[in-house]
């Protein structure tokens, strides 16, 4: 019995103290907008939810605002806090009063007054006869600040041993990925990984939150429906009706792209497509799964997207920026994005990712449309929502705003009735309401009991150390590895101009097409705001001249890809009709991915199944690596139309578990091979581009290797990397019954220009020595590379 009393006095000691533990929580930027807005709100709405459960809490508001001003503004923020609904007046007037007492404010300059502020809460501690649980410092100011705080923090404000440090940090974390790693390394000098928690606020709206607890509560029905054979489509939108005025320098730098597509519809995309793990609790395992999302997306191409800005953008960078009156933007304010996973649960379906500000309605939501393969010969109006397999089937997390006004989980009554946790509920709506393209009848419909605000759902999660809620290193740079590429191929494309508000119209319509989107309707006639108008696309045909006395095919862009893949099928079916065999020699680069596309999406007639397909040159890397030349190939051409797996021919640059070894003749090898099955080493067709320093194929000025000789494939050096390559030979081109020439872009203006005007000098510019010595040589620019 003795025993037992002292067990349980000690338990009874050991809750006490518990229930002693203080955390002190560090508000930086305190009288930021940011902070009066919404935090503020949250860390009161944190003190309602854990007063009394064990803690004591102490906040600190902070900010480089002398000491008696940034009284006055706290004491202002403080005064306006609220409670939830349903918390008495009297209640709340006690909790609130509490909370201003445990709240102070105070400047935060110097690393002398970060040990000065270590100091009072260490004293405090004390005071109060408590023990230190943890600190918690949220970042509410500008990524430049960040490394200055975190090295104050790290060598003045860390809490002593047995607490734990947590460090609240808001985006935007970095503009391209280099600057993001750099970021993270200077961040990763002070802090473990454990204890940085990076913010992306629609990671707690209730919606977004809802999404892996609906999917884990609902396993068994969305088993068989949640992949590629059932899923039509995903739909990730977040539109505004408000613009960027006031915000113009933020939005110069970032744009639409890195302002919500990066960060918020990327973290929403990786919430549906994850594999769920068996414990959705669990926070290691969760931010695994996410991970894998981002290794299993597919590279994004400049037609990947579509870009839109607002009518009246550039004025107000005009205006707010002190820019000449020339200044046009190419910011994007609105843009769509296709994306891919190459995976076997998504493989093939489309996640279109769309956001913009100036647009007829403010609404975000997350739609997963299912696939309908049924016929119904009942008419429309006697069909049952609960029955009928011939109404659309639909999930949709509406994250608010909208037609709904509110946070939802809607699901189709002809798929099943979902079960949601605690804290949701079923509800209607007003008679006659529609959402996407139904009634809200139509639907089993869910809200939150009690609406939360995201910062408030966030700020809780952060004191429960719940990490999945948030962004890791890893994840934030593998999003940016995704999205920096597209970003930097975007960066002098110039977006369509809309005039905001409903009077968009279907302007910014966009549909897709493989791995293509385009817009539905044509672009306006005006181009450019101003006085006067510009030249669209329509008013310029694909003009015929010549360039270095040969055929030169000039257009825009879609115009010339249009016209070079009809000029490829058209070779095609004349090699067929002659021999029973075309064979095309396709470069690699950027350049003829359009190209690729345009044939496997818009020619069902070529002739594939009597097509062999040859590589004009070959990095030195496994053929599965990214940088592969055939990998490209493969993933923009073969993957989508039906061509013998035995008329592709890659080149053997990976022989024996080594690359582009001389010993193990990968190049005499190749050679044999099309001698044995290329008439004369003929080709039909060759594919070539035009390097900015005059190369073609992997044939490299100043280097005489492959320019002359007996020599059908040789190994060449880059000045680049991957330097090693593998590359057919001009005397073997030359062969050729026709050989194209693509060129694109502005950055080619200079070269296109130098090489007009010079004579046959391969040594210099190997592109010089293209001349088929019985075939037909043409050239086809874009007029950026042709005009400039």
């Amino acid at each position: 019995m003795l025993a037992v009393a002292v067990f349980v006095a000690l338990l009874g000691c050991l809750r006490a103290q518990e229930l002693r533990g203080h955390v002190s929580i560090v508000l930086l930027g305190a009288t930021g907008d940011l902070a009066k807005k919404y935090l503020w709100q949250g860390l009161f709405q944190l003190y309602l939810e854990e007063a009394g459960k064990g803690h004591n809490f102490s906040f600190h508001g902070t900010a480089l605002t002398a000491t008696e001003q940034g009284q006055e503004v706290v004491a202002k923020v403080l005064e306006s806090l609220s409670c939830p609904k349903d918390v008495a007046p009297a209640r709340c007037a006690e909790l609130k009063d509490q909370f201003q007492r445990l709240s102070q404010y105070r400047q935060l300059k110097t690393t002398e007054d970060y040990a000065a502020l270590s100091k009072d809460i260490e004293a405090l501690v004390q005071r109060e006869g408590l023990w230190e649980a943890g600190r918690i410092f949220y970042f509410s100011v500008p990524p430049f600040a960040y490394t200055d705080i975190a090295r104050s923090i790290n060598s003045s404000c860390r809490p002593g041993p047995g607490a734990w440090l947590r460090v609240v940090l808001e985006k935007p974390f970095g503009h391209n990925h280099l600057s993001a790693q750099q970021l993270a390394t200077d961040l990763g000098s002070f802090f473990h990984e454990e204890e940085m928690y990076r913010v992306d606020h629609y990671l707690g709206k209730q919606a977004v939150a809802q999404i892996l607890p609906f999917r884990d509560q609902n396993r068994k029905a969305l088993d068989g429906l949640w992949n590629r054979h059932h899923v039509e489509r995903v739909e990730i939108v977040m539109k505004e009706t408000v613009d960027a005025e006031g915000r113009t320098s933020f939005y110069e730098e970032y744009g639409v792209i890195r302002d919500v597509l990066q960060n918020h519809l990327t973290e929403i995309l990786t919430l549906v497509a994850m594999e769920l793990p068996p414990d959705v609790g669990s926070s290691e395992d969760v931010l695994r799964h996410k991970l894998q999302v981002f290794q299993a997306l597919q590279g994004l191409q400049k037609g990947s997207a579509v870009l839109g800005q607002y009518q009246a953008y550039s004025e107000q960078v005009r205006k707010e920026l002190d820019k000449p009156a020339g200044f046009l933007s190419l910011t994007p304010t609105f843009a769509g994005i296709l994306v891919h996973l190459d995976n076997l649960r998504w493989e093939g379906v489309p996640f279109l990712l769309m956001s913009g500000k100036a647009l007829d309605e403010r609404v975000g939501y997350v739609r997963v449309l299912f696939r309908n393969r049924a016929c119904c010969a009942q008419s429309e109006q006697h069909r049952a929502a609960e029955q009928s397999a011939c109404l659309p089937r639909q999930i949709v997390f509406y994250i608010g705003h909208g037609v709904l006004g509110s946070p939802a989980v809607l699901v189709s009554r002809n798929l099943f009735r979902p079960t949601l946790p605690g804290g949701w509920e079923q509800v209607g709506g007003p008679p006659g309401l529609h959402l996407f393209g139904c009634p809200l009848s139509d639907f089993y419909a869910y809200s939150p009991v009690r609406e939360q605000d995201a910062y408030s759902v966030l700020i809780s999660r952060i004191f429960h150390g719940r990490k999945d809620s948030f962004i890791t290193t890893e994840n934030l740079l593998a999003s940016w590895a995704f999205w920096t590429p597209l970003l930097d191929s975007l960066a002098h494309e110039a977006p369509r101009l809309y005039p905001g508000g409903a009077e968009n119209g279907h302007l910014l319509d966009f549909e897709f097409s493989g791995g293509q989107l385009s817009f539905s309707v044509q672009q306006p006639e005006q181009l450019v705001p101003g006085p006067g108008s510009a030249p669209a696309p329509s008013d310029f045909q694909v003009l015929r001249s010549t360039y270095r006395d040969r055929p030169l095919v000039t257009a825009w862009p879609e115009e010339l890809i249009a016209k070079l893949a009809d000029d490829v099928e058209a070779a095609a079916m004349k090699a067929v009709r002659r021999t029973g065999q075309f064979h095309l020699a396709l470069s690699g680069g950027s350049s003829p991915v359009a190209l690729f596309q345009q044939l496997a999406m818009g020619h069902y007639a070529f002739p594939w199944a009597h097509t062999h397909l040859w590589l004009v040159d070959e990095r030195c890397v496994p053929l599965w690596d990214p940088e592969s030349n055939f990998q490209g190939l493969q993933t923009h051409l073969l993957q989508h139309v039906r061509l013998p797996h035995y008329n592709v021919h890659p080149m053997p640059v990976h022989l024996r578990q080594r690359l582009c070894a001389e010993e193990d003749q990968g190049a005499q090898a190749y050679a044999e091979e099309i001698s044995a099955l290329v008439a004369n080493s003929s080709f039909d067709l060759v594919l070539l581009g035009m390097g900015t320093d005059g190369h073609t194929a992997s044939l490299f000025p100043q280097s005489p290797t492959g320019l002359e000789g007996e020599q059908l494939v040789v190994l060449t050096e880059s000045p680049s990397g991957p330097r090693r390559r593998m590359s057919l030979s001009l005397p073997l081109i030359n062969r050729a019954r026709r050989v194209a020439v693509l060129v694109m872009g502005r950055l080619k203006r200079e070269i296109t220009l130098l090489v007009s005007r010079v004579g046959h000098e391969p040594k210099k510019w190997p592109i010089s020595g293209v001349r088929p010595v019985s075939g037909q040589l043409v050239w086809y620019m874009d007029y950026e590379a042709f005009l400039g």
